[in-house]
């Protein structure tokens, strides 16, 4: 089995090693040319040019690329233009090439293009100067006719150009992508254009082009009757090769169900927000155990080494609240378990049991996961955390938080560069703020109700800025009751410009839908047309980005906002 992903940039080692491999495989298939293999990484979301290079692969595994197609998006014309495509020799008869086409004119689909045009060997004797190759040719072109691709006739684009070496003139061909529409004469005469000027170099005056554009003389432009097949139509691109999202949900997170009357940290989250993914283009992927290493990182050992044995020692129904806290005398601990937790707990309504041990332990599973997830080179993954974790603090829980899930992803990714943390739940992220306020390679933003009326009621003040190297790396955007739309997102604009200026190597988004109107437990009132925007300009900011769930508890929200925000998110895996 193999997947189709997508290069988006060579600032990771991730992405330079899969780039490798298609400078690799490209050399070998296409000798001629070999540097254009060099080119590669300077043509990866090359704009200024006048098109997208999108770079789509085919891989086996975490870090073998068994094929490429490098594809010229002209974003003015609703065109797209097939460059290359290929597979590794040794792959070649296992579908690869037919999963990568397909992959192009869904990415294309995607982006509401007009066709697909494509240049491919000719399989007239007269233009091809070895025999040997017309078969090979002809099976090329009965493989492009069965997606309606037929060649242009009648035109002049065969033609050798001035001034070049002899080669074999290749055919132009036009994918109308499954609909019914003709290839209009101004279109091809801007299409060809665009290809001979933007990825050819010629002058758009020379009269070369000038020759070329004008032989496109009919309207619409004529293609060749299919040879190969019969005449079919060919269906729509289908939707499912390309999946831009990879969630990891956290296992055993329904063991941990407080039923006590409005506890809402419920089970049915995760349902309702899977159920608002439901028409996306989503993989899932499991998570891996992982040890305590990656906790004790971000945690004080004592409290995870507590946390581990309290829960443990208790009956398999047993639930223990907080409900003394020794704040006065900080060096004196409670010798008794039970009370104990008070010691290490910031409010009273988070409960101590096996089962919230279990699934906290998992949800850290779960982000570590992500986190391992965006250092291979995916460019967008979804940690469904449940219970969620930005409340806990170096030695302390709450908030229904154990652990600090984001946080713990962030120090991880910390380790390979620079990260932005971006809170977007309701509540202050104080966890994150207490883990990260010393250091100055992660920068922690929070945009959150005040503290003056919003849980945790102690932290998320503005002039909260970090200490010593972390000077200046905290930042939050503490706002009143009622932030609509509108109001979120100019200061979520302001947060992006921070972190754009930070130059992260990695994104972190704690995310929480208790921003909508109704959650029980916020006051603001953003719509799910506005987590969509949120979505897109979170995708604008273009970083390999790990989002980690955190609040929410209207399940009605959580179906909407989910739905919303990631449908935003994901649309800017194709710009």
């Amino acid at each position: 089995m193999f997947r189709i992903g997508r290069i988006f940039d060579v600032s990771t080692a991730a992405e330079k090693r899969r780039l490798e491999d298609v400078q690799r495989i490209f050399r070998h298939e296409f000798p001629t040319v070999p540097e254009y293999a060099s080119r590669i990484p300077e043509l990866i979301n090359s704009v200024e040019k006048g098109f997208k290079f999108i770079v789509l692969t085919a891989e086996k595994g975490r870090d073998e690329v068994l094929g490429f197609a490098l594809l010229h998006y002209y974003p003015d014309l609703q065109y797209g233009y097939l460059d290359f495509i290929a597979s590794d020799s040794e792959e070649r008869s296992s579908g690869i090439g037919g999963a990568l086409y397909e992959a192009v004119r869904e990415y294309l689909d995607r982006k509401s293009a007009k066709g697909l045009l494509m240049e491919v060997p000719s399989d007239d004797p007269a233009l091809v100067a070895d025999p040997a190759m017309l078969p090979v040719n002809r099976q090329r072109l009965k493989f492009y006719e069965q997606y309606g691709a037929l060649p242009i006739v009648g035109t002049k684009y065969e033609t050798l150009a001035p001034g070049s070496e002899p080669y074999d003139p290749p055919y132009l061909l036009y994918d109308p992508l499954g609909s019914e529409r003709q290839l209009s004469q101004g279109d091809a005469r801007r299409v060809v254009k665009a290809i001979l000027v933007r990825k050819y170099r010629w002058e758009a005056a020379h009269p070369y082009v000038k020759s070329v554009i004008d032989s496109f003389a009919t309207d619409p432009v004529q293609l060749r009757s299919p040879k190969y097949l019969p005449r079919v139509t060919a269906a729509r691109p289908g939707h499912g090769r390309l999946r831009p999202l990879k969630v990891v949900i956290a296992e055993h997170h329904e063991i941990h169900h407080v039923r006590e009357r409005g506890y809402v940290e419920k089970p049915a989250r995760v349902d309702a927000i899977l159920k608002g993914l439901a028409a996306l283009a989503i993989e899932r992927r499991a998570p891996r155990h992982v040890d305590e290493k990656p906790i004790r990182a971000v945690h004080d050992g004592d409290f995870v080494s507590y946390l581990a044995e309290a829960c443990k020692k208790l009956d398999p129904k047993e639930t223990v609240y907080p409900y003394i806290f020794p704040i006065r005398r900080p060096d004196r601990k409670p010798r008794d378990r039970a009370v104990r937790c008070g010691y290490y707990c910031i409010d009273t309504f988070t409960p101590l049991s096996q089962a919230a041990y279990t699934a906290a332990r998992a949800a850290v599973d779960c982000a570590v996961m992500g986190a391992d997830l965006v250092l291979d080179g995916e460019h967008l993954v979804y940690s469904l955390c449940r219970p969620p974790g930005h409340h806990a603090e170096r030695r302390v829980y709450g908030g229904f938080c154990y652990f600090s899930n984001a946080a713990i992803a962030a120090h991880r990714l910390s380790m390979k560069g620079k990260v932005a943390l971006l809170d977007i739940d309701y509540h202050h992220g104080n966890g994150s703020q207490d883990i990260f306020y010393t250091r100055d390679d992660v920068l922690t933003i929070s945009v959150h109700g005040h503290p003056n009326h919003s849980y945790p009621y102690f932290s998320g003040f503005a002039d909260e800025r970090g200490e010593g190297a972390g000077l200046n790396f905290n930042i939050n955007y503490p706002l009143p009751e009622g932030v609509d739309d509108a109001q979120y997102l100019k200061v979520l604009a302001t947060a992006i410009a921070r972190i754009r200026a930070f130059r992260p190597m990695y994104l972190v988004v704690s995310l929480g839908f208790d921003i909508m109107r109704g959650d029980p437990t916020g006051s603001f009132i953003v719509t799910a047309k506005g987590m969509q925007r949120i979505g897109e300009e979170l995708a604008k900011i273009d970083l390999p980005t790990l989002v980690v769930q955190e609040g929410g508890y209207s399940i009605r929200n959580l179906v909407r906002g989910s739905q919303g925000f990631f449908s935003g998110l994901c649309q800017g895996w194709f710009d």
